[in-house]
């Protein structure tokens, strides 16, 4: 039992990881486009946003797997369309999420970093991002929290994660002991990426 739900525990990692290492940086540019200056963009933008926002992750999974290959004749693999969904979503909240970090920013340290002769771009990567990700970590920090939890969601497509793992294991063995273990592996993970976090505000405190 153990193993199996180890194996289903390392697929829910990959979703948590690739999810993390694109919606992050796609979160920056999200929020750039909702602060842009041209209404067409912020607006697009901003419609993306309340579509990620204002649906549950679940629909948004089935659309993503089912919608293509409906709408075009694109299909892709189950494991492919979770990461699309599961990313193109928490894009969405992180970058609203930068969006208010961004905007408690004064203006007088961008006008100082461009009278260094900082170019728009070497402001936003050495003086915005940084104080930026100091602002917003916690805020951040929960929403990774809560994605522990959502890589559950992938099961909604038939991807055998763990929470799916333990509920067949459960139903063959006429047990919920595959599913309370579940819940413990669930909880380890959430204390470990609580731990991290709490160890980088601290760190950045000084």
């Amino acid at each position: 039992m153990l193993t199996q739900l180890l194996e289903a525990t390392l697929t829910s990692l990959w979703i948590f990881f690739l999810t993390i290492v694109l919606s992050l940086p796609l979160g920056v540019i999200v929020a750039r486009g909702r602060m842009s200056k041209s209404k067409v963009v912020s607006g697009l933008v901003n419609i993306y946003i309340m579509i990620m926002r204002g649906t549950p992750l679940m629909l948004q999974i089935l659309f993503v797997y089912f919608a293509p290959y409906y709408l075009v004749g694109i299909s892709y693999d189950r494991f492919t369309a979770v990461i699309i969904a599961f990313t193109i979503n928490y894009a969405a909240y992180f970058a609203e999420i930068y969006r208010g970090g961004m905007q408690t920013l004064h203006k007088g340290q961008i006008e100082a970093a461009a009278s260094l002769g900082l170019s728009k771009w070497q402001s936003f990567v050495y003086v915005i991002v940084p104080q930026v990700f100091k602002i917003v970590l916690p805020s951040i920090g929960n929403e990774v929290i809560t994605l522990v939890k959502d890589t559950a969601l992938a099961q909604t497509i038939g991807v055998a994660e763990l929470f799916r793992s333990a509920q067949t294991m459960s139903s063959r063995m006429f047990s919920v002991v595959p599913i309370f273990v579940a819940g413990i592996f669930y909880f380890i993970m959430n204390a470990i990426v609580a731990k991290a976090f709490d160890i980088a505000e601290k760190r950045l405190k000084h």
